[in-house]
């Protein structure tokens, strides 16, 4: 039996700050999962990471993590996603000040 295809989002990191982020529909990298492109085929999920991939002068380790739609965007479904959205854990600074 085939497996069904659950929604995806492309994130990675920043080159430069490290801060997690996540494709937006017009190309451009988000650090805010809300913004993402939340990807519910397959063979497109696949080609958006392959394009995220050969950007090697903006991200590092771009990847396909399972996400939700909500009323106010992608959201993630697995706690080491949702970890990524409130920013490095190892100070007190940037995302984590907000919450």
């Amino acid at each position: 039996m085939a497996r069904s295809f659950t929604p995806k989002v492309v994130t990675a990191n920043a080159l430069l700050d490290g801060d997690a982020v996540w494709l937006a529909e017009d190309d451009t990298w988000t650090r805010d999962i809300r913004e993402a492109e939340l990807l519910t085929d397959e063979a497109h999920a696949e080609l958006r990471l392959l394009e995220a991939q050969s950007r090697r002068d903006e991200i590092a380790g771009a990847y396909l993590a399972d996400a939700k739609a909500t009323e106010d965007g992608p959201a993630p479904t697995h706690f080491r996603e949702e970890f990524r959205t409130r920013g490095p854990s190892n100070y007190a600074h940037g995302k984590q000040v907000e919450l």
